[in-house]
């Protein structure tokens, strides 16, 4: 790859567009129902919504808004936890700019530094170590969340951390894994999913074994996807080429970044540093078994858990906030009754309207993307680039 351009080609793109439309009509499937895939990860979600693919992709297809977008799936009593560390006087609360905004049941981080807290915007989790250092005073708490993507960042500074005797750094742990996620939702008599865009950001750390048990026990398709537009083109004709040959296989679009075998060293540092909860809660998929990792033992004083006492309450959503149906793809953003309305990315209602790779701020930023608007759609993909 030497430029984003490459993937971003409008003549491929149409030529592949072509592939998948002749493909998706010689599939038996699409006769009574479209075919329906599912794009995990909220990184090809914003690039669907943002390049106007869901609108050249042929009405046999139907694209599904999956959970991977970390910071929707947190729920809001973990986010009422954030604000009780962070409105302690002796605290500094380091945490990614996407998180400040996530409604609690009372007031988001922003809301909580806007009343006076040490809420402090950071780049990576070394930025939060840095802060430690420079403020021996104070206890810097970096909230660590993400699925295991950024899970090898948090590690290793907590590794280096130790490494370097710094005693007033924590993690808040909100850290999240892949797997039991797709099977929870695999396991949902809601959904009816012919096959997946698997997350290529997650599988760059873990790479491809840890899925095969969605060919092997539920015989889906998955291919792990690249982000630009022919990625994802080309990732969909993949899934589709295995429906119409019979086949359920673990393949991998994304190689030029994403080694089958994963990244060694990101995976141990991780498996040094973390252990499975026996469960956590999810923004509108509920308690998911061994889907969240926290701090091992060895690594308690650096547990910002163990170090500050916290609600740990369970809050439902709003009533009138369907995040948790978006999540599980059972319906699309626009979808939503509040939704451009009482939600909107000013005012958030739900996480889905806050990160960027949230279906429902894609498709606010990007909206009118639909599949009648396919020259729209096809123009927007030319311009950008």
């Amino acid at each position: 790859m030497k430029y984003a351009d490459e993937f971003r080609d409008r003549e491929k793109a149409a030529t592949l567009i072509l592939e998948i439309d002749r493909l998706a009509a010689t599939i038996e499937i699409a006769k009574t129902r479209p075919i329906n895939i599912m794009e995990v990860c909220g990184g090809h979600t914003h690039s669907i919504f943002r390049y106007g693919l869901e609108g050249m992709l042929p009405g046999a297809i139907e694209l599904v808004h999956g959970p991977g977008c970390p910071v929707c799936v947190l729920p809001m009593g973990r986010v009422d936890d954030c604000v009780s560390i962070a409105e302690r006087s002796e605290v500094i609360f380091a945490t990614f700019g996407d998180a400040m905004r996530v409604p609690g049941s009372k007031k988001s981080l922003q809301q909580a530094k806007a009343g006076g807290a040490d809420v402090r915007m950071v780049y990576s989790p070394l930025d939060a170590l840095a802060l430690a250092r420079k403020n021996p005073g104070r206890e810097v708490v970096f909230f660590g969340l993400g699925f295991e993507t950024t899970m090898p960042s948090t590690a290793l500074t907590v590794l280096q951390a130790e490494a370097d005797g710094v005693e007033n750094f924590s993690v808040f742990c909100n850290h999240i894994t892949i797997v039991p996620t797709m099977k929870a939702i695999l396991d949902s008599p809601e959904l009816n999913l012919d096959g997946f865009l698997g997350p290529g950001h997650v599988s760059m750390v873990i790479g491809a074994a840890p899925y095969q048990f969605i060919a092997d026990v539920y015989k889906r398709p998955m291919v792990i996807a690249g982000f630009e537009p022919l990625d994802v083109l080309q990732s969909i004709w993949m899934v589709l080429k295995q429906i119409k040959e019979g086949r359920a296989e673990i393949e991998n679009q994304y190689a030029r970044v994403a080694p089958a075998a994963g990244n060694a060293a990101a995976l141990n540092a991780v498996g040094k540093v973390y252990e499975l909860r026996e469960f956590f809660e999810w923004r509108g998929l509920g308690s998911i078994d061994h889907s969240g990792v926290k701090m091992r033992d060895e690594y308690a004083r650096f547990d910002a858990e163990r170090k500050f006492a916290i609600p740990n309450v369970k809050i439902a959503d709003p009533k009138s906030c369907q995040c948790g149906d978006v999540l599980k793809g059972v319906i699309k953003p626009w979808q939503c009754r509040v939704f451009g309305a009482a939600c909107t990315p000013e005012t958030p209602l739900g996480a889905l309207m806050v990160s960027s790779e949230g279906a429902c701020a894609a498709y606010y930023q990007y909206g009118g993307v639909r599949r009648h608007a396919s020259n729209e759609a096809t123009q927007r993909l030319a311009t950008a680039s």
